[in-house]
């Protein structure tokens, strides 16, 4: 489940390792690397710019978790880990899907104008880098688990020179742990754990680090999970109101009511996961390495993972906590592999790195969409005439659903060599390519319907499309130390992007559009056949000054980019394709360590400028348009503290605040001719303005070989809307500020923990998300929240070899 403990490393109860590495909670960190000075913190290294380098000497904000904070804070997904970090926010939404896990989005620093989850929308603003590949796939972020993760890693703010893809507002790496032919290792852990108002739990992961040779070593890691549900479907009846006295339809359509008695079932929200990676490392020689990976995993969801609140939905019974009412079958499947390879060498003082990768994903899934037929209904109720047979006659049944079949695939390579990093003049220069393709498969079904899509059978709307989204660039970054401790940094990216749409989708009345015979599975023809292609180039520059060896300062500007692409409604008037969005970046940070390495501060302000910044909704019919909204602006500060008191606790902290909003008036189109959807000074949706987190570490000897620990740790995020138009948001209400808390108590002896831990420990309603099934002005006034999950007991026994 998620919350769960991993394998614990080795260490001594009190001695200063340990005390270091549970410092890292909340800060900008990776592995360690060197032992520390007796009662300091150790010294950090991390990856961000591609080059391994003292944390504290690096001039940009990396926010990041280590192997040993995911355990001690219980943090096995994005979901968790994403409250450790404040610059990073999640935008969940179940519109047209259950909400569950693989259906989240990633922000970063506020640069975020709605939940972005659609197929044809446009593409993310965060990168997603597992070890050296992209991940990043539109619709939802991999539900990766943390098993055997080396570190986490956030880098705020645009990284468009190194990372490239999708990294407009910053990026996120999962860094796995390697394969070491010095040692064997092995490990596991065994869980289980009590959802409040739900069910029971399990979770079962282990690695092995097998040496074959002195250069050659296996890493094998594998994992299986039962995530408890705690969302009851209740039993329910629903009226749909019809027209009885004709008021708006040719003839009197009466009433029809339908219950959910097959479908009711108690902690519906289930999740079953399992999974495997593998990873072989070859030391060629003492320059040269090679290590092919692979990475897999199955996972099942069912129910749906939000709730309703009360209100007057058309059911004979009030709904309340952790309750819907659903009528038709809910579940996802959700299966992906991904297999790299990636070689390192010298040549020269050069050093050489390959990364390439391919990835492919295939969800299925269906979802009750019976919101929206109630909806039409009740509030277009000329609708009832078309819910009719291939006879004319009404339909019994009109309720909807949706089954959605999506396949992803995701090719990518990347050349790049660097100089030594003690050099005065250093460069890291590459060359990237990417493409990615995405089947989308959206077939919206009611039982028996007669004015269904050609060669679909049922079927009310139908997408049929195949999106392919290629990014070329050519990249490098140089810094200079003009003295000793002041360097200047200058990088540039040069990119092309190419991203197309085909495929047909629509109404049977669609199909009067099509110019084609089919192009893309069984659709029935090709109504849409769109390409928009961009190039340009991103920058960034850098100044640092580094006092002495315990403070530096830096500014820096960079820029970010995203590629525009392809409306499907190009009906409606003002309609096209839509333009790139920009980003500029400004930053004035630092980085201090104080009182002989006990205390760590480090923080930035920057200040973002969003330029035309694409704006997806749902047009009329509930199709999705993309809009180029305006200008927004986002000011803000980020920083973290690790400090040490006494040798035996541990506090750290971290907290940003973002200010984002419109700097411009957003109407649709002109506002001489459209009416003020969003005035400028609106905040900007999805991001709260303060985002923060504590944690409190105590150990000590309980008597000669057996230790004990306790923690507690804090996650507060204030309130935040979901939608970028005023009237939306008002109807959507806003998710509320909340206060999270998680304690944790456990024992340890040699190689073993065993750890009890009470999560979400007030048992608090915290909101990852909240939606209607259609457009608000029509099914948002029944509202949906995706909540965390409730209060979790969990016992977890750690073992390593």
């Amino acid at each position: 489940m998620g919350r769960s403990a991993h394998i614990r490393q080795a260490r001594p109860l009190l001695g200063p390792m340990l005390l270091a590495s549970s410092m890292l909670s909340g800060i900008p960190a990776a592995v360690a690397a060197d032992a520390p000075p007796s009662g300091g913190l150790e010294t950090v290294v991390v990856t961000a710019q591609k080059r391994s380098e003292n944390l504290q000497k690096v001039p940009m904000n990396v926010q990041a978790i280590t192997t040993q904070k995911l355990q001690d804070l219980h943090l096995t997904n994005f979901t968790d880990f994403q409250m450790f970090m404040p610059s990073v926010t999640f935008a969940v939404s179940g519109q047209g899907s259950n909400g569950g896990p693989g259906f989240a989005n990633v922000t970063m620093r506020g640069i975020a104008s709605d939940q972005n989850g659609n197929h044809s929308g446009p593409l993310p603003t965060v990168g997603i880098y597992l070890d050296e590949q992209p991940i990043t796939t539109i619709g939802g972020t991999l539900d990766i688990p943390t098993y055997d993760i080396a570190r986490v890693e956030a880098l705020s703010g645009p990284q468009g020179t190194l990372y490239g893809a999708s990294a407009e507002s910053g990026v996120i790496r999962i860094i796995t742990n390697k394969p070491d032919p010095s040692e064997f290792e092995a490990g596991y852990s065994v869980e289980g754990n009590k959802v409040d108002h739900g069910g029971f739990g399990y979770t079962l992961n282990g690695f092995v680090n097998e040496p074959i040779t002195d250069k050659i070593a296996v890493r094998l890691v594998a994992w299986d999970e039962h995530d408890a549900g705690y969302i009851d479907n209740v039993f329910n009846t629903r009226t749909y109101p019809g027209d009885p006295n004709a008021l708006y339809n040719p003839f009197p359509i009466p009433p029809i009511m339908i219950n959910n008695a097959n479908r009711v079932k108690s902690n519906y929200n289930t999740v079953d996961k399992y999974g495997a990676r593998a990873a072989l490392g070859i030391d060629l020689d003492d320059n040269w390495t090679i290590t092919p990976s692979v990475m897999l995993q199955r996972e099942q969801t069912n129910g749906v993972f939000g709730y309703n609140e009360n209100g007057n939905y058309g059911y004979s019974r009030p709904l309340g906590d952790l309750k819907v009412s659903h009528f038709l079958p809910e579940f996802s499947k959700d299966n992906w592999y991904q297999a790299a390879l990636t070689v390192q060498g010298k040549i020269g003082d050069l050093n050489v790195t390959y990364a390439g990768a391919y990835m492919n994903r295939t969800i299925n899934a269906e979802a009750d969409y019976t919101d929206y037929t109630f909806w039409y209904e009740t509030v277009f109720p000329s609708y009832d005439q078309y819910l009719v047979d291939s006879n004319g006659h009404l339909l019994s049944d009109p309720s909807q659903y949706i089954i959605g079949k999506d396949r992803f695939t995701k090719h990518s390579e990347e050349l790049r060599v660097s100089s030594p990093s003690e050099d005065r003049l250093r460069f890291v220069a590459g060359l990237f390519y990417e493409r990615q393709s995405h089947h989308i498969l959206q077939d919206y079904i009611v039982n028996g319907y007669g004015g269904h899509v050609d060669g679909w059978p049922s079927t009310v709307y139908l997408a049929d499309e195949l999106r392919v989204d290629r990014d070329y660039a050519a990249f490098g970054e140089a810094s200079f130390d003009i003295l000793p401790g002041l360097t200047a940094t200058a990088g540039i990216r040069f990119f092309r992007a190419d991203n197309s749409l085909e495929g047909f989708f629509g109404f049977q009345s669609y199909e009067s559009r099509c110019f084609a015979p089919p192009t893309v599975d069984h659709e029935p023809c090709t109504n849409l056949n769109a390409e928009v292609k961009d190039h340009g180039e991103t920058h960034r520059i850098n100044l640092t000054w580094q006092l002495d060896d315990d403070h530096m300062v830096y500014a820096t500007y960079s820029t970010g980019f995203r590629p525009g692409g392809v409306n499907r409604r190009t009906d409606i008037p003002g309609v096209g394709p839509y333009a790139p969005d920009t980003l500029d970046n400004y930053e004035l940070g630092w980085k201090t360590s104080w009182d002989d390495n006990r205390l760590r501060f480090n923080g930035d302000f920057f200040w973002e400028d969003w330029n035309k910044f694409q704006f997806p909704f749902l047009g009329p019919n509930s199709i999705t348009i993309i809009a180029n909204a305006g200008q927004a602006r986002v000011k803000g500060v980020e920083t973290e503290v690790s400090w040490l008191p006494i040798d035996n606790l541990t506090l750290t902290g971290s907290a940003a605040y973002t200010d984002a909003e419109l700097t411009t008036t957003y109407c649709n189109g002109d506002c001489a001719t459209h009416p003020v959807q969003s005035p400028a000074g609106t905040q900007l949706p999805i991001t709260p303005k303060w985002k923060l987190n504590a944690t409190g570490r105590y150990e000590w000897n309980l008597w000669e070989n057996l230790g004990a620990h306790v923690q507690a740790s804090l996650v507060h995020e204030s309130g935040r809307w979901q939608d970028l138009r005023i009237a939306e948001r008002q109807i959507l209400g806003k998710s509320p500020a909340f206060t999270t808390v998680d304690l944790v108590a456990g024992i340890s002896r040699d190689n073993w923990v065993l750890d009890l831990s009470l999560l979400n420990a007030f048992d608090t309603r915290a909101e990852l998300g909240r939606y209607g099934e259609c457009a608000p002005g029509t099914c948002g006034s029944q509202t949906y929240i995706l909540p965390s999950r409730p209060r979790t007991v969990a016992l977890t026994f750690s073992q390593r070899f």
